[in-house]
């Protein structure tokens, strides 16, 4: 009794330790034990019955009720941890070592496991001591029954609490242990009241060590100590199967004691066989023990990854609540201890969350819920194959911006994984990496890939992407047009004032654009000095047009500011359109309509720089819409470089000779070299197939071909005894081609010909704007012998000053100015003006293109020498020129008749 009630004072004393649910339930033991000792003084003190004919008394009563006290305070220790923590009784944490493990085995093995033992209990005692009482005392069953309630009592609390002792036995195992020795004294004292006796030494002696082991059992643990929890399911039912086997065995001795010989062996071979499968349940527990450990080094492993691992890992339940987070989250700010208890979705850009929820769908197999969660997997998913969505190991991948703790949103990659523990709830395993860097260094190279890094403006490859997207979108009643401008003479910018001065220059332009433009379309850089504008909605041609010229105003305003200088730039520019005129419907369709078979977008932007480049070749600072005519011109002068390149190869060019004679005696002093060429049996003009070859660079190989047949025919003359001079034109590009003064001293050596008779013609024109280097091969030439002569005089605007600083020494009269001769007094003025300049200069003047009598007349009254034209004579090829030759020879000889010239 005194020890009864020094549990309870010991019990209630020590639960002031604790808070929750750890106090709650050593006061439910405390009063326990406190019922124990009151049923003690009961039995004592007032000894009357409860029920005469059954053999119970009021004093069994209170140690019923304290059996089911004690059951109450052990459950409620056993949850202590898990209510202190503030957590749902069906979550599941991280253990002390990090494991992640759910809190509660299932509910039906173990009490399967804790009737089995209170099976086998009953049968040990019912074998070892109550089934001889029960003969000797002569006591019907019924009421033999009712003196066990005790004990039996005993052994179903402690089968019921047997999952949780083993569950939690650090906490649990001192109550538990003392109601296993009230047990036994209650079944030792039930063999004493059988035999008509009292409790003796040993049922006494028994619950005092009971009430000991009680009273200890707030001061025994220490509370760090009671966050370390076992797997209480293969302890159970290690245990169940143990005192299974314990009561096989004391069955089989009992029955071979004093059973005949063939009752022995059926309880031998019916013994054996139970302790056959209590050996089977044992390597099943075994197994299961290792596949635990496994489990469990498993977890420790990946709470090791997680604390180590740059990537934040997340534990939820199925509703989104996050259970764990690995210490990584202190990257984006947080506390792994402040999102416990916080749902995931919280965290997660409301613009995100669809895709958060599609992807937790796919990862568990279920069908995410209307607050956010994701429902359990139904009974179709968990019967689909392992290697479908929903199953063990599936998991759904997907980009989301998350909070950072200082409201920033990161961009992470994240990873959802079903996960579950045996035992335990369905979880939900979170991996998210933070990919902001990337994702900003892919925003960054998107921008450079469709943007121009000088001006800010798109680029190139954003106008023809945004452009086919226009097309393919637009209905047949949309226009929409295309504007390409460039700045004419800007390469001079850049080689007067730098690129720095040039790269400002179309920064300036840009901006000037930009503000010429309608915000709604696009201006964009398309390389070096040009600019595209795509009018989504262009409506008519002239509205286009207007905003073409718009731009032209823009650059043409006023001068660019650059480093204290002012440079002022003209624009050319070219206008496409493609599409049907909405306000005409007899506009026909365009080349680039929508719905021709062609690229659209390509074909309109080659359309608007094929006008763009015949605005810049009228001279620049004007608009040109596209017609069809243009691209035919471009695929003509396309096609006439291509064969060209041929025909210099093949051969395929000839020579012919216009003669330069002496005015006063017809006699034959030079030819210039003229090229022609058939081109499938058509002549093509000179002109046309020059301008060619100039613009691809040709000219330079077809320079080198001229030269070199020119030099070999004039050297043929001279061996023939003619004294005639050879000229040939040059162009800009031969001259600053790279060794060209080498190449013509080695034509000369080549072919004989004396440097004094070779003439180079260079266009005047070409003298005037000339960079300096143009003047230096030209004087390195001259200085070998090889004259010059300045051609088509008096259309280029050369000073007299000029002329004096170039090595010339002759000089050719445009025919524009011949032309004028005996009806313009202007050109007549002009024209004797040159001759006599010429003449004080010590040069020697040629005049061209005479064709009538009266400009000869004109011409030699000035006392201009030497001449050509068609009324002197037509370009000739080689034999006709040696004819004239004689000709002119056989005429000079006559002493009496008269040179004539143009016969």
């Amino acid at each position: 009794m005194l020890a009864w009630f020094a549990a309870a004072v010991s019990l209630w004393l020590g639960a002031r330790r604790y808070t929750h649910a750890f106090a709650r339930g050593y006061r439910w033991l405390a009063g326990a034990a406190a019922l124990y000792c009151a049923g003690l003084i009961t039995q004592q003190v007032l000894g009357s019955a409860l029920s005469p004919e059954s053999g119970l008394s009021f004093a069994d009563l209170p140690p019923l009720l304290a059996v089911a006290a004690a059951a109450v305070g052990i459950v409620m220790l056993t949850t202590a941890e898990r209510e202190s923590a503030g957590g749902p009784p069906s979550a599941a944490r991280s253990d002390g070592n990090g494991s992640l493990e759910g809190a509660t085995a299932p509910v039906l093995p173990g009490l399967a496991d804790g009737y089995v033992m209170a099976v086998a209990l009953l049968v040990i005692g019912w074998v070892t001591l109550f089934s001889g009482e029960f003969h000797r005392s002569g006591d019907r069953p019924g009421t033999f029954l009712l003196a066990l309630i005790h004990p039996l009592a005993d052994l179903a609390v402690l089968g019921a609490l047997l999952p949780m002792v083993t569950t939690a036995w650090r906490r649990v195992m001192l109550p538990y242990l003392a109601l296993l020795a009230v047990l036994v004294g209650d079944a030792v004292g039930v063999g004493q009241r059988a035999l008509g006796g009292h409790p003796g030494v040993a049922a006494q002696l028994l619950a005092v060590v009971a009430a000991l082991l009680l009273g200890a059992a707030p001061w025994r643990v220490a509370e760090t100590g009671w966050t370390r929890r076992t797997s209480g399911s293969a302890a159970a039912t290690t245990i169940a199967a143990l005192t299974a086997a314990v009561a096989t065995v004391v069955v089989i001795a009992n029955g071979l004691a004093g059973a005949p010989a063939s009752g022995a062996a059926l309880v031998v071979a019916g013994g054996a066989g139970v302790l056959v499968l209590a050996v089977r349940v044992f390597m099943l527990v075994s197994q299961n023990g290792i596949i635990l450990g496994s489990w469990r080094e498993s977890s420790r492993n990946l709470r090791e990854l997680a604390s180590r691992t740059g990537d934040v890992v997340l534990v939820c339940d199925l509703d989104g609540v996050i259970s764990y987070a690995s210490p990584a989250v202190g990257d984006y700010g947080y506390a792994p201890g402040d999102l416990a208890g916080r749902r995931l979705l919280d965290f997660v850009h409301p613009e995100d969350r669809d895709a958060v929820l599609t992807a937790s769908r796919l990862a568990l197999g279920g069908r995410p819920a209307a607050d956010g969660a994701v429902e359990q997997a139904t009974a179709a998913d968990a019967a689909r194959p392992a290697d479908e969505a929903g199953s063990p190991g599936a998991s759904g991948r997907f980009p989301a911006r998350v909070r950072a703790a200082d409201g920033t949103w990161r961009h992470v990659e994240s990873t959802v994984l079903r996960y579950q523990a045996p035992g335990a709830p369905r979880q939900v395993l979170v991996t998210a990496r933070d990919v902001s860097d990337q994702v900003a260094l892919r925003q960054q190279v998107t921008h450079l890939t469709f943007h121009d890094g000088l001006t800010g403006l798109p680029n190139r490859v954003y106008v023809e992407e945004r452009t086919r997207d226009v097309l393919r979108d637009a209905s047949a009643s949309r226009r929409v047009g295309v504007i390409f401008l460039d700045l004419d003479r800007f390469t001079a910018v850049n080689d007067s004032a730098g690129h720095g001065a040039g790269d400002l220059v179309l920064a300036q332009a840009a901006r000037r654009l930009r503000a010429a433009v309608p915000v709604h379309d696009t201006v964009a850089r398309w390389g070096s000095d040009e600019f595209a504008v795509l009018v989504e909605n262009a409506g008519t041609g002239p509205e286009v047009s207007e905003i073409a010229e718009r731009l032209v105003g823009a650059i043409a305003a006023e001068p660019f500011r650059v480093a204290g200088q002012q440079i002022a730039l003209t624009a050319s520019v070219g206008v496409a359109l493609a599409g049907r005129d909405p306000l005409d419907p007899l506009d026909p369709l365009d080349p680039v309509a929508p719905g021709n078979p062609d690229d659209p977008a390509g074909l309109v932007l080659r359309n608007a720089d094929v006008a763009m480049s015949r605005a810049k070749e009228a001279g620049g600072d004007r608009v040109e819409l596209y017609a069809a005519h243009m691209h035919a011109d471009v695929v003509r002068r396309l096609e006439i470089v291509t064969d060209l390149q041929r025909a210099i190869g093949n051969g395929e060019l000839t020579l012919q000779y216009q003669p330069i004679v002496e005015l006063a005696t017809s006699r034959v002093i030079g030819a210039e070299a003229l090229v022609r060429w058939w081109r499938g049996g058509e002549v093509v003009a000179p002109r046309e197939f020059l301008a060619a070859a100039e613009e691809s660079g040709l000219i330079v190989p077809l320079g080198e071909w001229v030269l070199r047949q020119a030099c070999a025919q004039g050297a043929a003359w001279r061996r023939a005894s003619w004294d005639i001079g050879i000229s040939v034109n040059l162009s800009a590009r031969q001259i600053t081609a790279p060794g060209f003064t080498a190449l013509v001293a080695a034509v000369l050596a080549e072919t004989g010909l004396p440097p004094g008779a070779l003439t180079v013609e260079v266009n005047e024109r070409i003298l005037v704007e000339e960079d300096g280097l143009i003047a230096d091969r030209l004087a390195d030439l001259h200085r070998t012998g090889v004259r010059m002569a300045i051609d088509d005089f008096g259309t280029g605007y050369a000073s007299l000053a000029h002329l004096r600083q170039l090595p010339l020494d002759i000089i050719k009269i445009d025919p524009s100015f011949v032309a004028g001769l005996g009806h313009d007094d202007t050109l007549t003025l002009l024209t004797r003006t040159v001759v006599q300049v010429g003449r004080e200069l010590g040069l020697r003047v040629i005049a061209e293109g005479i064709e009538q009598p009266r400009q000869l007349s004109a011409l030699r009254e000035m006392g201009c020498d030497y001449g050509q034209g068609f009324l002197v004579a037509r370009p000739m090829a080689a034999p006709g020129v040696e004819a004239l030759i004689r000709t002119s020879r056989e005429a000079a000889d006559e002493p009496n008749e008269p040179a004539r010239l143009g016969m």
